[in-house]
């Protein structure tokens, strides 16, 4: 099997099976931000583009960075790409830099969404697969949730943010709900695949769990840069070591796709500015980085797997034959305390 991953700089992974080939499946990632592609070189041998939303001065949500997700969700389906990752809450800015009670607004229930619906249509038409970040309106609950679509336009679930942030200019809490679906691995046309999204990218637990359930490769859009209230604070060499982990650990490679610029929002208190650094990147199996972007360019990054031989690695090691699952009942407390 061939699988393509690319991200804001994203990337792109490829796998190729041996003897009896799975499915070929390019997989897509992408920031935000005026696209600049570069080409893969000759080497690479797959290709895929990344998809950008872009800044709008007044409103979180902006017509005009979704449509462009759309025309290059097709531009990477042109360059061989079949598993098209969307960075998170693509459909515009990252508006929880500010506690509005405006920005409700632009939440949409999950059936009858009409992102959803449209991107199940071009997922059929291009036989592509995609995961949707989308701000979900449950009832009198809200979530920031991923919905997989496969690459017959079939959607095979939802997943919910399990872990909500709260600080200077990432007022999650203030928007969404915890989310209430487990951590979960989707089997799509080409890989299984587990999301989660940003926040859960610093927690092994999630990444844990999606890999016992199958999951063969990880995925994490993300929305993460400055911090408001410190300039000098910059998490992105801790950001990546942390997620280079959860791949090692689990012997899976990890996708990770990052807005890239700068977002300024009203705030209550003034404005807030977050210039999101980008450094999207693929990791392999045992955590190396294999292709990492910059933080100003939109790229795209080519890496090859097979995941026959991965997963053939990862039950020699020992590493899920050796879990002692009885001796981690202390992970289900907050304290640390044996109940």
């Amino acid at each position: 099997m061939r699988l393509g991953l690319q991200g804001h700089g994203g990337g792109e992974l490829h796998i190729a099976g041996p003897t009896q080939a799975r499915p070929r499946a390019t997989t897509t990632c992408c920031t935000s931000a005026a696209l600049h592609s570069k080409k893969p070189s000759p080497q690479d041998d797959a290709r895929a583009n990344g998809s950008a939303a872009r800044n709008e001065a007044n409103s979180p949500a902006a017509d005009g960075a979704a449509a462009r997700a759309f025309l290059l969700i097709r531009e990477a389906h042109k360059k061989g790409a079949n598993i098209v990752l969307i960075q998170e809450l693509f459909e515009g800015r990252y508006f929880c830099q500010a506690q509005r009670l405006d920005f409700f607004q632009h939440a949409k229930p999950y059936k009858g969404n009409p992102t959803i619906i449209r991107l199940q249509k071009l997922a059929e038409e291009l036989e592509v697969v995609i995961p949707v970040s989308f701000f979900e309106e449950a009832n009198n609950a809200h979530y920031n949730s991923v919905a997989i679509i496969d690459a017959d336009g079939t959607d095979l679930g939802l997943y919910r943010k399990s872990h909500i942030p709260d600080g200077p200019g990432y007022q999650e809490k203030f928007y969404f709900n915890p989310g209430d679906t487990g951590f979960k691995a989707f089997k799509t046309k080409y890989a299984t695949i587990g999301v989660g999204i940003c926040w859960d990218q610093w927690f092994p637990e999630c990444a844990r769990a999606m890999v016992l359930q199958g999951a063969e490769i990880l995925f994490y859009p993300t929305a993460i840069g400055s911090e408001p209230q410190d300039e000098g604070l910059d998490s992105r060499e801790h950001w990546k070591r942390v997620m280079q982990g959860h791949a090692g650990a689990n012997l899976v490679p990890l996708v990770a796709s990052n807005r890239i610029g700068r977002e300024t929002m009203e705030t209550e208190h003034g404005n807030s500015t977050i210039k999101f650094f980008g450094n999207s990147f693929i990791a392999g199996p045992t955590g190396e980085i294999v292709k990492l972007a910059n933080d100003k360019d939109e790229e795209v990054l080519v890496a090859e797997f097979d995941l026959d031989e991965i997963k053939s690695a990862r039950h020699g090691s020992g590493i899920f034959r050796d879990r002692r699952p009885d001796l981690y009942k202390v992970l289900l407390t907050l304290d640390g305390e044996k109940s």
